[in-house]
Order: C-alpha cells, then structure tokens, then sequence
C-alpha cells in the first residue's frame, strides 16, 4: 500500500477515535448533570440517561396535567399564575381551596383531597399553598401527573418569611424593634415549637415538604436524607428561585409548552423599603457561573419585556398597592411595615388584549376567587354559600374581600 493512503488511513482512525471520545465525555457530562447539579433537580424517569438520537425526535403534545407545590415565598405567587393563565387557556379544571380554608388548602394543616372544593375536581391543575401529603395528592390528582416545586437559598428565605411574617407568627412578635438580627443572634428566646405559626420561624421548607421541621440534622442526619430522597422521587423538577427564568426554561421543557406559556410578571414582590438585606455575595458569585441554560433564559427574558410593555407600557414599574387603580390587581397588604407591589393596566384599554393582561398581574387570591366562580359555570354548580367544615383551620391572614371582577 502506498505510504499516502497508510497516512490517510491512520488519519481517519484518529479522526474516529476523537469522534467516540467526544460522544462519551458528551454523554458523561448530560449523566453528571442529571445526577448531580447541585442548583436543579429533575427526575431521571422523564429524562433517559441517553445520548440524543441523531434524527431530531417529534415534537410532543403539551402535558396538561401539573401539581405545583407553592412554597411559602420562594416566587412560587408567580409560577401559579403562569399555571393559572396555561389551565384557563386550556379550558382545563384547577383544583381550588374549600371556601372554609380560604385561599389555601387549609394550610398548616396536613393536604387532604376533603380540602378542594368539589366543583375544582377531577382537577388537571393544582398550584395553591398546601403542606405536602404525597398519599393524597395522588389520590386527587390523575395518574400521569407531574409533581414541581420551588426552592429558595435559606438566608434569602429567612429574610423574607421574617419581614412577611412580622405581624402573625408569635416568634417575630416577640422580638424587639422586628430586629431580624436580634433573633437571629438568640432564636431559642423567642421560638417556641408547636405553638401559632411556629413553621414559618423555623425550616419552613421542610414543613411545606411534609417533612418534620423540628428535626436537627445534626441529630438525625438519616432523616433528612429521608426527607431529601421523597423529594428526589416524587418531584420530576425543583425549581430554584435564584435561578428563576433557568428554571422556567426546563419546566417549558418538562411539559413541551411553549414560550408564550411561561412568560410572567413577577407578582407579591416587596417594595424595596421593605427588604431588610441583600442578596448574599456569595449567591452572586455562584450566579455567574450558571451558564448552561444562558441562550434559552435570555430569549424568555427578552420575550418577558416585551410582553409588560405590550401590556403596562413603554416603562412598565411595579406600584405600590395604593397607587393601583384597577381593584382585581391591588395585592393584599400582610401589614403596614410591608409593601407588596403590583402592577396596573394604563387608563383606556378595552379588549381581549387587555383581558389577558389583567390576567398577567392578577394577584393569588383574585384570581383563585375568579376561576372558582368560572368552573362552577362551567360546571353547572349554582353559586350557593358552601357547608363549613368540620374544625376549620385557624386563618393565618384576613380574607381579601371578595369583590366582584366584572365576568
């Protein structure tokens, strides 16, 4: 054989050898982020540990069924909005509170399917504040179903339960000049476990989860990984606040919805008068070594921008509640020390338009009131004052009052 073709021979192995190689370490890498990215979680079973195919796959029909685990401010107001907006689109049922809970499924109290109002059900859809029971949400929800929540940093979490809270958990009443540093330099002082609201004073998290807040992890370091595995099992993706429109990136990919279905305006934000600390530094630092969803983030937030202008104008800015003029998107207040800021509609809209971006900006309990009138239509249920039930939960906040929202 000619020495040319012995070279051209030894090139194209070597050209073959690099090829496998790559494919392995690209393998590898997809396995090692499924199975160990330490800022998001999905759930293996949905996505195989596999090389893609080299022919694009088919596109796949929208998942209609969601159960989203709203954990107590992590952003999670904003994701059951994107699931409010995607189920009435659909025409699909959401599963409401019974009126006795308010606009929570009876929350602190244990999940249980008695807690949904019977004209929410069968549901499709399921986004308000409950604590976790996996038994009976999956005795309420259809098979096929995909469990999601939502995660934020701990000292992130803590600032904003702390502010949020001031006026209705007994362990903040306690301390003086609501000084989270004062609490925060003698807990033991001020907690007491077991009484009104204690959950939001300590691991409230775990308490969303299911899990028994009260444990140490230093003393029951089995437990927590307990914990961490049901975690793990049930929920196909944990969402990380810090990493908001990343982590809508994979949700939108997680039910092959489309980019309209979740784009969002950011709803029960404080004003910037009511936060009492930044961001930790070292959240910063970790940010910026976030890259592997940087394209398709930045198309959602591009795509975000233009939809608040299109719908709150050129300069569309969150107003405090007093400055809102249109009463379906007044936020509720927690208390006169906290803020929380809304958007509202620019003066002489009419229209489909403007109906789907009240929609956007509309708060929790407006809408939860508003889809619950509209599926009792739907559903042919006469709109009658709802039975009590049998030993209501204590309320943690006053209702909002139920004002009409003209549909």
């Amino acid at each position: 054989m000619p020495p040319i073709l012995q070279r051209l021979q030894q090139a194209t192995k070597m050209m073959s050898r690099r090829k496998i190689l790559l494919l392995v370490l690209g393998c590898s890498t997809l396995s090692l982020l499924i199975h160990q990215g330490a800022q998001l979680s999905w759930y293996p079973k949905l996505f195989p540990l596999s090389c893609p195919p080299l022919q694009d796959s088919p596109p796949r029909p929208k998942h209609m069924t969601v159960a989203f685990l709203k954990t107590h401010k992590t952003a999670g107001t904003t994701v059951q909005n994107i699931l409010f907006r995607f189920a009435e689109r659909h025409n699909l049922t959401v599963a409401l509170p019974h009126p006795s809970c308010e606009h929570q499924f009876c929350y602190p109290r244990n999940f249980s399917a008695h807690f949904v109002h019977p004209a929410t059900r069968p549901p499709h859809v399921l986004a308000s504040h409950l604590r976790f029971d996996r038994a009976e949400l999956q005795r309420l929800m259809p098979p096929g179903t995909v469990y999601v929540t939502i995660l934020r940093e701990p000292a992130a979490l803590f600032e904003s339960l702390f502010s949020y809270y001031n006026q209705y958990c007994p362990a903040f009443r306690r301390v003086p000049n609501a000084s989270l540093e004062a609490f925060l330099r003698a807990p033991e002082a001020y907690y007491r476990a077991g009484e009104h609201f204690a959950m939001f004073a300590h691991n409230t998290l775990a308490y969303d989860l299911g899990g028994d807040n009260e444990r140490s992890p230093r003393d029951d370091a089995a437990y927590l990984a307990g914990l961490i595995r049901q975690v793990e099992e049930v929920f196909s993706l944990v969402m990380i606040a810090e990493y908001f429109d990343e982590s809508l990136v994979l949700l939108r990919r997680l039910l092959a919805w489309d980019l309209d279905d979740v784009l969002y305006a950011r709803l029960n934000a404080r004003a910037a008068s009511s936060r009492l600390a930044a961001i930790p530094a070292a959240l910063a630092r970790a940010a910026r070594t976030w890259n592997a969803l940087d394209r398709e983030a930045r198309e959602l937030r591009e795509a975000r921008e233009r939809l608040l202008r299109r719908c709150f104008g050129d300069d569309p800015v969150l107003r405090p509640a007093a400055q809102i003029r249109t009463k379906q998107l007044q936020p509720w207040q927690p208390s006169r020390k906290v803020d929380i800021m809304g958007y509202d509609l620019p003066s002489g809209r009419a229209g489909p338009a403007t109906e789907a971006c009240l929609k956007l900006a509309m708060p929790e309990v407006q809408y939860s009131s508003y889809l619950l009138r509209k599926q009792k239509r739907r559903g042919g249920v006469r709109l009658r004052p709802e039975p009590v039930l049998d030993n209501p939960p204590p309320r943690p906040i006053r209702a909002l009052p139920r004002g009409h929202l003209g549909h």
